[in-house]
């Protein structure tokens, strides 16, 4: 079984990737977190995000082990400006996009593959069996990465997350190459006014038919 989970920041995609990880026994990928180590890396190189280059993007791909558990340096919202950044750019996509198909085609756990990401459905695994689309109203998606930040120790205001989050979604949303879109063939979930158990069932039901 393979399954692509796409959606929205913060709107519980990853958590239901997870979930439906643990329930079908599939290996995970969290693709966001390929980009967000290539984005830490160029924080730490020194590279400012309004001014990051492709070749210099892909230098750093070059000399990452992608294939490494990331920690939770990557789990803040300047890393995430950057690889929201580094995501737009072709090379960059391209590059990881082999290692994505290469996961899924050779699964390590018996029930086979899910990825979550912003263009799994649509470009990296546009056959897979099952496609789902997670989003939710940007204000209680500011409001969880708020709490999340807070929960990891980082202090940060809601008005300044909204605003980050916004900015990203105009990149993912209307980037040139693979934007963040729901695929025809996806089941849409609005996570809103869901909690992560109602997501999940909703997720098992369209599995179920």
């Amino acid at each position: 079984m393979i399954i692509a989970v796409d959606g929205s920041a913060a709107s519980g995609k990853g958590t239901l990737a997870k979930r439906l990880a643990a329930h079908f026994d599939l290996a995970h990928l969290d693709t966001g977190a390929l980009y967000r180590m290539v984005g830490l890396a160029a924080l730490e190189q020194g590279l400012d995000d309004k001014y990051i280059n492709e070749n210099q993007a892909v230098n750093i791909i070059n000399t990452l082990n992608l294939s490494v558990t990331p920690d939770d340096r990557i789990r803040n919202d300047k890393v995430a400006k950057m690889a929201s950044i580094v995501a737009a750019m072709p090379p960059v996509r391209a590059r990881l996009l082999d290692l994505q198909r290469h996961f899924a085609a050779h699964p390590t756990a018996v029930g086979g593959a899910i990825l979550d990401g912003r263009d799994i459905g649509s470009v990296v695994l546009p056959d897979a069996d099952y496609k789902f689309f997670v989003d939710a109203n940007i204000d209680i998606r500011a409001e969880r990465r708020t709490k999340e930040l807070h929960d990891n120790g980082q202090s940060v205001m809601f008005r300044h997350v909204l605003e980050d989050m916004k900015a990203r979604d105009q990149r993912d949303r209307n980037r040139d190459i693979a934007p963040l879109v729901a695929t025809f063939d996806a089941m849409v979930i609005d996570t809103s006014d869901k909690d992560a158990d109602m997501v999940l069932a909703l997720a098992l039901a369209h599995i179920a038919g």
